[in-house]
C-alpha cells in the first residue's frame, strides 16, 4: 500500500480526487486541512492543522515514507518552502496543483507550457492580482526545493474546472439564473473561447501521475480540446436543464458598466493546450455536455436538500 498525503483535499477537486483515490483501494491516504469539511470516513486518515503553521506540519503529519504528496492549496512559494522543508519523514513524488492563469495573455493560442510567464502582480484583476504570478513562483520554488532535495515533481495546471462540490460561483452561478427565471446575458459579440475541464478528468489524470516517471519534473496544463462560446456554453445549459430560458444580448461596455458578474470573461480567449498531457497519458477528456449533465444533476441534489431544510 502506497502512503499519499493530501494537503486540502476536503472541497472541491480534492474531494473528487480522495473519493476516486478510494475506488482503487491501493493506497493509505492521509488528509491534512483545517478539518472545516472532514470527510469522517474510516478509509480516510484525517490530520488537523494548518499548513502556515511549521509545528502543524512536523507535529500533526506521521513520519512515514510519503510516496506522494498532492497539493491542493499551496498559493505561495512560502507555502512550498515550508511544506518541503518540515515534512516529516521522505518524500517521493510532489504533485503541485497549479493554474493555467500563471500564462500572459498571449496572441498565439492555444497557449502551450512554453508561453511567457506572469512575472508580475497584475492590478488589474482586483482581488486576484497575486493569484498567477504567485502559482509561478510557487512552481519555480517547487524545482528549486525538490532538485536539492532529490525528490521527483509535477505541477499540473488546470485550466477553468467544474463540476460537483464547484464552491465558485461558475456553472451554479448560470444554473441560479435559471432557477429564478432570470434571463442570461449574452455578450455581444460572444466571441471569447474557453478551455474546461471536468473535475473528474482532473481527479483521474491525478491519479495517473503518482510516481509515473513520465510526467516526472514537468510543468503541463490540463484542459480538454473542445472549445467553449458563450453561445455554446447556453445551448449546453439549455440541453441538460431542458428548460428554454431567455437570453439579452448586451454589449461588452454595457457588461461591464453594469458590473454583471458572468463568470467568464467575455472579451478575452482562455484557451489552453492538454496535448502534451494527454500525450503521456493518452487520456480523453470527458465532452463538456457530458460533465455539466452530471454537474447539474448534483446542482439539483443539494438543492433538493436544501428545500427540505427550509
Amino acid at each position: 500500500m502506497k502512503n499519499i498525503l493530501i494537503i486540502g483535499g476536503s472541497y472541491f477537486a480534492g474531494r473528487i480526487f480522495v473519493e476516486e483515490m478510494l475506488k482503487t483501494k491501493d493506497y493509505n491516504l492521509y488528509v491534512f486541512n483545517r478539518g472545516h469539511l472532514p470527510f469522517n470516513r474510516k478509509d480516510v486518515i484525517e490530520l488537523k492543522g494548518d499548513r502556515e503553521k511549521i509545528d502543524d506540519i512536523k507535529g500533526k503529519i506521521p513520519d512515514l515514507n510519503w510516496d506522494a504528496l498532492v497539493d491542493f492549496c499551496a498559493y505561495t512559494p512560502d507555502h512550498i518552502s515550508k511544506m518541503i522543508s518540515s515534512l516529516p519523514g521522505t518524500l517521493k513524488h510532489y504533485i503541485f496543483i497549479s493554474t493555467t492563469t500563471i500564462y500572459e495573455n498571449v496572441l498565439g493560442l492555444p497557449v502551450a507550457e512554453d508561453a511567457p510567464k506572469v512575472m508580475k502582480v497584475q492590478p488589474e484583476l482586483g482581488q486576484y492580482a497575486e493569484y498567477g504570478y504567485n502559482k509561478w513562483r510557487a512552481e519555480l520554488r517547487l524545482k528549486e526545493e525538490c532538485v536539492k532535495k532529490g525528490i521527483e515533481f509535477t505541477s499540473l495546471r488546470p485550466s477553468i474546472v467544474y463540476g460537483e462540490y464547484n464552491y465558485a460561483p461558475r456553472e451554479s452561478w448560470f444554473f441560479d439564473q435559471i432557477r429564478d427565471e432570470k434571463p442570461l446575458v449574452l455578450p455581444d459579440p460572444g466571441l471569447a473561447l474557453f478551455s474546461f475541464v471536468y473535475v473528474l478528468d482532473l481527479a483521474r489524470i491525478l491519479i495517473k501521475t503518482i510516481l509515473n516517471e513520465n510526467m516526472f519534473n514537468l510543468g503541463l496544463n490540463v484542459a480538454s480540446e473542445e472549445l467553449v462560446s458563450y453561445p455554446r456554453l447556453y445551448e449546453v445549459f439549455k440541453n441538460v436543464t431542458n428548460k428554454d430560458f431567455e437570453t439579452i444580448d448586451m454589449d461588452i461596455e454595457t457588461i461591464n458598466s453594469k458590473r454583471i458578474p458572468i463568470p467568464f470573461p467575455p472579451d478575452i480567449h482562455l484557451v489552453y493546450s492538454g496535448k502534451k498531457l494527454q500525450d503521456i497519458l493518452g487520456v480523453k477528456f470527458t465532452p463538456l455536455m457530458d460533465g455539466m449533465k452530471r454537474t447539474y444533476a448534483y446542482y439539483q441534489m443539494v438543492q433538493d436538500a436544501k428545500n427540505k431544510k427550509k
